[in-house]
């Protein structure tokens, strides 16, 4: 699986309008925590289907981007943070120590 970089505002309508599952990783370069976060999901990512989406986030380049995800997906801002979005809307968000492809992928089959 590979990142797609998340770097437009206008990239969120067609996440909000895409097929299936998508998933959004909001990451602060400076962060250890996000980056053992990110390692962690990342070594566990196998667990996903094949076709999710992953956007990457690199919040300290975009963070205008971390706010209308906040406005548009009725969530509060974290870092690191993961959201899960089907349908236009974020089913599931997890955070810090709390992100996990295992996880993520449970909540995917739940709300298939």
């Amino acid at each position: 699986m590979n990142w797609i970089p998340l770097e437009s505002i206008d990239q969120l309508e067609v996440i909000k309008q895409a097929p299936g599952h998508s998933i959004l990783f909001k990451h602060s370069t400076r962060c250890s925590i996000s980056l053992m976060a990110k390692r962690k999901f990342e070594f566990e990512w196998d667990a996903l289907p094949p076709e999710t989406s992953l956007y990457f986030l690199d919040l300290l380049k975009n963070r205008n981007i971390s706010d209308a995800i906040a406005d548009m997906f009725k969530v509060h801002h974290e870092s690191p943070q993961l959201l899960l979005i089907r349908d236009g809307e974020c089913i599931y968000e997890s955070s810090h120590s709390d992100i996990s492809a295992e996880e993520t992928a449970e909540q995917m089959a739940v709300n298939s």
